[in-house]
């Protein structure tokens, strides 16, 4: 059977003996460690361009000044373009800091462009440009070394030479543990260097002076760290320029390596005069190389005269002469003639020892030889040859030796690019392993009628891998006519420019303002053309191969063209047999096919077969079948109509030919089957993810950046369209022939017992090969998105919801940037962790010893990424990071393609289509795809860690989490009605689940409500089968419809068994919450009265009312709460006069009410709840006295704004004084009159008020104006003699009149006021007192020391009692026999007389004290005489 190289390799790259650091300076053709084993079998390489195609390069610019070169013509000396390659000597080792790094150069005239390039981290400034003042520079006059500490780059130009060190990557890191993605180039910090420092440059000396026609060179580091640099001499041989090392004061010395003629006679022979002439030297060298040994360095020279000749720096001498014509077959025409275009190449084995290539030039002809330099121990040298390699081509541009093989590089007739190599010692007659070279694109785009030019044009230019930026670049400037334009464009702004420049070309073309639309298409398919070609030619130009660069420490071979560096990966064995010349295909060793040899050449034999139906499928037949895998169509159809076309158009007996090899076919049914197997990637087990935990972390982070970098990200995904074009050719080829197989039958092809059931089955299992790579060649072709950073950031989110962010592929690390592929996003970000850690996970040997090894590491890289893309396979990791990167429009497409003929992760796909739908805004689509998805659940692995939970406890059945990660992920990204659609269809799968049944149900519920759906929303609250979920809904039911103002629905619904909680929850909320801004009294004071409840609706409305007495202090509370009270009482009117009844609600906001905090005192103690409050029972009657109040509070509110803060919660008592205060007194006495309360407050608080207008000002008198007309005077007067003083006494008169109580207390009180002040009684308060108590007022003067008032009241009273006056006192009858009896306070006249005898040393008060005497003697002398005359009167 096959070898299996083109399946997943188990094993991990083999150990190869690492290189032992040779003490020579490693030069751009490398010497160095012994090649590693390449492999037992010897395949062809496939060319893949870097990744600069399509990131340009952004070089810095230095200028080299040199003095002395300033009188130079500029550009006098024209030379070649060359280019080289510098590998690190440790490049090849696993855990070095060089490990896979390397420097690349190419030089143009006197410009010098060094690159360093890693496939491991990207470099930061690592491209840089040297431009060399009035020197060229020499073709391939660039050498690198490095030593510990330095990489030290040795440059040659036409009359200079350079040394420029600059730091080793092993001293610019802290640690040898490399972890960042990215870092600085050596490069980074040239511009500090001083090129003019003459310690590190010098002019080459004009004696002995450098041939003029020669441009080879040498250059090397010795072991004292001195730079050498050999060149041809003018007068032939050799000289070198020694600079002194760097950090050590010296001198330049130059030394000439030159035979005397005798010896060159004695050694040589005689020259023929054709060559001795006016020509050059004979022995001036056509090609120099150097190896350096201890203290010493060998110099190798190929001469013109066909000579090699060594020579030793050290001792200055030849050691050994050899003719190289004496191993050429056709010698004799060399012979005559001066040798062109020799090549010397060398490598050093340690095992092995020195090999010597030389390239022998002849027109039309060239010959290889190889040689290993053998010394004695006299120290002479000698050549043993080892092999004669001839060629037919014509231009070797470049070739590079190992102790094994030979890379050569051609230009052919056709000037294509031809790369070749051979095993120099192991080979097959001679013949020469091919390098299949990556084709420049098509020169003409066929448009079909339905295509648009345009677009076609644009794909063709800007699918990856086709055209360079720089060849657009440059076509776009020509196309321009040099218009100015801005060449540093990313890929997408390069399109729009391409796009805009051909689209402003056509249209300044057209002179006509109408045409028809096919005569636009042709204009419009002449412009693009017109551009293409130029691309086009552009595109070859940098695409002319320079050089080869190997690096024998990894075996791995890259090509050094003018515009870009593009790397040789090794063919796969279906691969190399498909793509293989004719010729070689019949040379093949069947024994590399199959240990079977009838079974190895049956493989062959159907190889040919494919090969020959491959070259007769024109470009219409080829793109029937693209366009079959594009719209989704059969291919077996298809290639039964490209079989119906190619026997249509056999006019040379292809297909008889083609019969008659399937005839030599022993058993096409295995051998067809074979190469079936070694094409199918599908696996059983899902590889590993992650590093081996068992592994140091040092290690694991060490191994976590290998091939990180976007350029070996690049080489493995162009790999992978390698092999997936390739096999799509040969899978297509494959059911053509199958076709035709079934179409001849059994009795023509099959032998006996041959089944047509198994060819049906091998057709079969060939369609989904050939649409795997088509999908496959499909995602390596397919441009990755830019996602800006939020959409990132917002996707990650939703991932989050999904708890999917711990896997690798659903982390985007970076802004996706240029123009990368899907696959290409999908190895960087994902892929390339897994498949590294797969091929270190069991190494055979300590990973320390492992040596890299390049050919089979990208092949089994590429191996695992084709396993990792395989869509048969269980994994699914490439739709994860396609998803987690938020390349929803190609994840999309490439479900859609994968799905009518794939059926392995259907309901991982159809959940991923369902994110593009819902990014898309197809909401009904996607929804669709999730319920399709759940009846994957459990079968799939990408669905069982979707559902998986992070503490791991399956609280449902796998399908019901299922549903609620795709309900959390809808409810995240805002889609309340799919989330009720497919909450509604979860219920179905909940069955008597009654925890899931309640959170699908409040699912449904809170949706509903959040749309606005409030009947739907109640409904679903009503079938909540958990009443602590339904009490929290019913609770978000009311506050959301009371924020809505939607309070209808939220008193209409009918709350059955709910009533209760309704009830409380409003009440909750309403005692929760601010007063003003929320309405939830009036809503429960609604929801009573709707059903009748008029008590609880009272109830409410009275308990709103207190507290917005007590809580709200406006004008607009006090509004509100007079309202309150006036709809209290309506309700109880509206009941049975027994039960017009409330029970008053409890002061103090103390409300039992859940979670609340509890009352803390002031050293943060709780107090202890009120027990046995004590109940109190407010009726009608009660209910009307809180309106009067409410409204008294509103009108003092009113009429003073200051008294609103505390009018609110005041008690009648306060609010009397409250009125009195603000001189409310009309108001104050009805307040009193309805609470039953005595008027004196009134009367004493009128008393002041009249007591300040007497004393008061002009203000005071205008101020009281104001209060005085709130109250209604009996009559007003208006004349100019009324002040606000007299209406107040007036005011003050007419209450005492109006308001008469038992004891005269109001005239009591408002005296004793006045008295208190200071204040004379007026005259009429004073007549008034006198008629009703004269005695009290008696006492009143008494109490304040008013003597001489008290004397004349006295005395008028006694007048009054005698008669005189009376009526002024209120005595109805005065002192007479035959009236009742009268009686004086003979107390308070005694009081008095005491009061005035106590100063008997005043005069006034004796004469006072004797009026009073006087008074009442008259008085005893009439009731004396009036008692006579009563007593008279009874005895008669």
């Amino acid at each position: 059977m096959l070898h299996p190289s083109a399946a997943p390799p188990a094993p991990p790259p083999e150990v190869t003996a690492a290189a032992r650091p040779c003490l020579c300076p490693v030069g751009h053709r490398g010497d160095g460690g012994k090649m590693a084993a390449a492999g037992a079998l010897e395949r062809s390489f496939v060319e893949l361009s870097g990744a600069e195609r399509e990131r340009p390069r952004h070089f810095r610019e230095f200028t080299v000044c040199s003095i002395g070169t300033a009188n130079a013509v500029a550009g006098a000396v024209k030379y070649s373009e060359s280019a080289g390659g510098f590998y690190y000597v440790e490049s090849g080792k696993l855990f070095s800091v060089t490990r896979n790094r390397f420097i690349h150069w190419k030089t143009s005239g006197d410009t010098l462009e060094l690159m360093e390039e890693s496939l491991d981290i990207n470099l930061l400034n690592n491209a840089v440009r040297l431009k060399f003042q009035n020197c060229s520079v020499l073709p391939g006059g660039i050498y690198v070394s490095e030593t510990q500490n330095h990489v030290i780059i040795l440059m040659l130009t036409n009359q200079t030479v350079h040394r420029l060190l600059l730091p080793h990557p092993s001293r610019m890191y802290r640690s040898e543990l490399v972890v960042e993605s990215q870092m600085q180039s050596i490069f980074t910090d040239i511009g500090k260097v001083d090129f003019t420092d003459p310690c590190n440059y010098q002019l080459i000396p004009a004696v002995p002076g450098i041939s003029p026609n020669s441009t080879a060179s040498t250059a090397w580091l010795s072991s004292d760290g001195e730079a050498l640099f050999a060149l041809p001499c003018a007068s032939g041989g050799i000289f070198v320029l020694k600079l002194p090392p760097y950090d050590i004061p010296g001198m330049v010395s130059v030394v000439e390596l030159k035979q005397s003629s005798v010896m060159q006679r004695l050694l040589t022979g005689w020259m023929p005069t054709a060559i001795r002439g006016d020509q050059s030297p004979s022995d001036r060298p056509l090609s120099l190389a150097v190896h350096c040994v201890e203290h010493d360095a060998f110099i190798f020279a190929l001469c013109q005269d066909h000579k090699l000749r060594m020579w030793s720096y050290k001792e200055q001498m030849c050691l050994m002469v050899a003719d190289m014509l004496e191993y050429v077959p056709v010698k004799k025409d060399l012979r005559l003639t001066a040798g062109t275009g020799h090549k010397l190449r060398l490598a050093y084995s340690p095992a092995m020892g020195l090999y010597i290539g030389i390239y022998m030039h002849a027109p039309k002809q060239g010959q290889f030889c190889v040689f290993q330099l053998v010394s004695t121990e006299s120290n002479r040298y000698s050549l043993d040859h080892i092999s004669s390699l001839f060629t037919s081509q014509e231009t070797l541009i470049d070739f590079a030796l190992t102790s094994t093989d030979i890379w050569a590089l051609w230009h052919d007739a056709e000037n294509q690019t031809v790369v070749k190599y051979i095993n120099f010692e192991h080979n097959v007659a001679g013949q020469w392993n091919p390098v299949f070279m990556q084709p420049l694109p098509e020169e003409e785009i066929v448009i079909r009628d339905d295509q648009d030019p345009r677009e076609m044009y644009l794909q063709s230019l800007f699918t990856p891998g086709q055209f360079t930026n720089e060849a657009l670049c440059k076509a776009l400037q020509i196309f321009c006519r040099g218009t100015e334009r801005n060449l540093d464009l990313s890929w997408s702004e390069l399109k729009k420019e391409v796009t805009l420049a051909v689209e402003n070309e056509l249209q300044g073309s057209v002179t006509e303002y109408e045409f028809s639309q096919e005569e636009f298409r042709n204009l419009q398919q002449e412009f693009w053309c017109k551009f293409y070609a130029c691309c086009l030619q552009y595109q070859e130009a940098v695409s002319h191969p320079l050089a080869l660069h190997l690096n024998p420490h990894t075996n791995m071979v890259c090509l050094l063209k003018k515009g870009y560096l593009s790397f040789l990966i090794p063919s796969s064995l279906v691969d190399h047999l498909y793509l293989l010349p004719y010729e070689n295909l019949l040379t093949e060793d069947e024994t590399t096919i199959s240990d079977d040899v009838d079974i190895a050449r049956d493989v062959i034999c159907l190889i040919k077969c494919l090969r020959q139906i491959g070259e007769s499928v024109t470009m219409d037949m080829s793109v029937i079948m693209e366009m079959s895998c594009y719209n989704l169509q059969s291919p077996e159809k298809a290639a039964e109509q490209i079989l119906e076309d190619l026997i249509t158009i056999d006019v040379e007996n292809g297909m008889e030919d083609i019969c008659s090899k399937l005839q030599e076919i022993r058993n096409p049914i295995h051998a067809i089957g074979l190469l079936i197997r070694e094409m199918d990637y599908e696996t059983e087990v899902e590889m590993e993810k992650g590093f081996n935990p068992a592994q140091p972390l040092n290690i694991r982070m060490n191994l976590s950046q290998l091939y990180g970098s976007s350029t070996a990200g690049y080489i493995v995904c162009r790999g992978v369209h390698k092999i997936a074009s390739t096999r799509f050719l040969i899978c297509r080829d494959l059911l053509i022939l199958q076709q035709l197989l079934m179409r001849l039958g059994d009795a023509v092809i099959w032998g006996a017992g041959q089944l047509f059931q198994a060819q049906q089955d091998l057709l079969h299992r060939t369609a989904p090969l050939l649409l795997s790579y088509y999908l496959i060649k499909w995602g390596s072709e397919c441009l990755a998105t830019d996602v800006p950073l939020d959409t990132l950031e917002s996707n990650l989110q939703h991932l989050s919801v999904l708890e999917l962010t711990d896997s690798g592929a659903l982390v985007a690390n970076r802004f996706v940037s240029s123009p990368q592929t899907i696959v290409e996003l999908f190895f960087q970000e994902v892929a390339r962790k897994h498949i590294i850690s797969h091929l270190f996970s069991q190494p055979k040997a300590p990973l320390s010893q492992t040596g890299l090894n390049w050919p089979e590491t990208i092949t089994a890289i590429t191996s695992y990424l084709l396993q990792l893309l395989w869509p048969s396979n269980p994994g699914c990791l490439f739709l994860e990071c396609l998803m987690g990167n938020c390349q929803y429009v190609q994840l999309q497409d490439y479900i859609q393609r994968l799905h009518p003929w794939c059926q392995v992760n259907v309901g991982s796909c159809r959940f991923m289509l369902g994110r593009c739908y819902l990014v898309t805004g197809e909401g009904q689509k996607a929804l669709e795809c999730f319920c399709q998805a759940a009846s994957e659940v459990g079968k799939e692995e990408f669905l069982d860690r979707l559902i998986r939970s992070e503490d791991g406890e399956i609280v449902s059945t796998p399908r019901l989490q299922y549903y609620d990660k795709v309900l959390r992920l809808l409810d995240v990204i805002g889609l309340p009605e799919l989330v009720i659609q497919l909450a509604t269809s979860a219920i179905t799968e909940a069955g008597d689940d009654w925890k899931s049944q309640a959170t699908l149900r409040t699912c449904i519920f809170k949706h509903h409500l959040d749309l606005g759906h409030n009947s739907q929303a109640y409904e679903a609250l009503t079938q909540i089968p958990d009443s602590s979920r339904q009490l929290d809904c019913l609770r978000q039911l009311v506050v959301v419809l009371c924020e809505r103002s939607q309070l209808q629905d939220l008193v209409e619904f009918p709350y059955v068994n709910l009533h209760n909680e309704v009830v409380g929850i409003i009440e909750s909320r309403a005692r929760a919450v601010d007063l003003m801004t929320h309405n939830y009294y009036e809503l429960l004071y609604a929801f009573h009265v709707y059903r009748h409840n008029y008590r609880k609706a009272g109830t409410v409305m009275f308990e709103y009312g207190m507290r917005l007495g007590r809580e709200v202090r406006t004008l607009r509370g006090l509004e509100k709460q007079g309202n309150c009270y006036l709809a209290a009482l309506n309700c109880l009117r509206l009941i049975r006069p027994e039960y017009a009844w409330i029970v008053r609600p409890a002061s103090g906001a103390v409300y039992d009410r859940p979670g609340a905090s509890p009352k803390r005192n002031h050293d943060g103690e709780c107090t202890a709840a009120p027990t046995n409050r004590q109940i109190e029972i407010l009726e009608l009657e009660d209910l009307e006295k809180e309106c009067s109040l409410a409204r008294i509070r509103l009108t003092l509110a009113q009429h003073d704004p200051s008294a609103v803060a505390v009018a609110g919660s005041s008690s009648a008592e306060e609010m009397v004084t409250l009125l009195v205060q603000a001189g409310l007194f009309d108001t104050a006495i009805s307040l009193c009159q309805t609470f039953k309360l005595p008027l004196t407050p009134v009367f004493e608080g009128l008393a002041f008020k009249c007591i300040k207008l007497q004393f008061g000002g002009e203000a005071a008198q205008a101020e009281a104006w104001a209060w005085l007309a709130a109250n209604q005077l009996s009559s007003v007067i208006t004349t100019k003699e009324s002040s606000a003083t007299d209406e107040a006494w007036r005011l003050l008169s007419t209450y005492l009149e109006r308001y008469k109580v038992q004891n005269n207390l109001y005239h009591h009180c408002v005296i004793n006021k006045l008295l208190s002040h200071g204040v004379p009684l007026p005259n009429w308060l004073i007549n008034s007192y006198k008629k009703v108590d004269a005695a009290e007022l008696l006492r009143l003067y008494l109490n304040y020391d008013l003597l001489e008032e008290a004397v004349d009241l006295v005395s008028e009273y006694v007048d009054a009692v005698l008669g005189k006056g009376h009526q002024y006192f209120g005595i109805e009858f005065p002192l007479s026999a035959t009236a009742p009896m009268v009686w004086l306070p003979y107390s308070s006249i005694d009081q008095l007389l005491q009061a005035l005898g106590e100063n008997s040393a005043n005069s006034h008060n004796i004469a006072l004290s004797q009026k009073i005497l006087d008074k009442l003697e008259d008085y005893q002398q009439k009731v004396d005489k009036a008692t006579r005359d009563l007593l008279y009167r009874r005895t008669l």
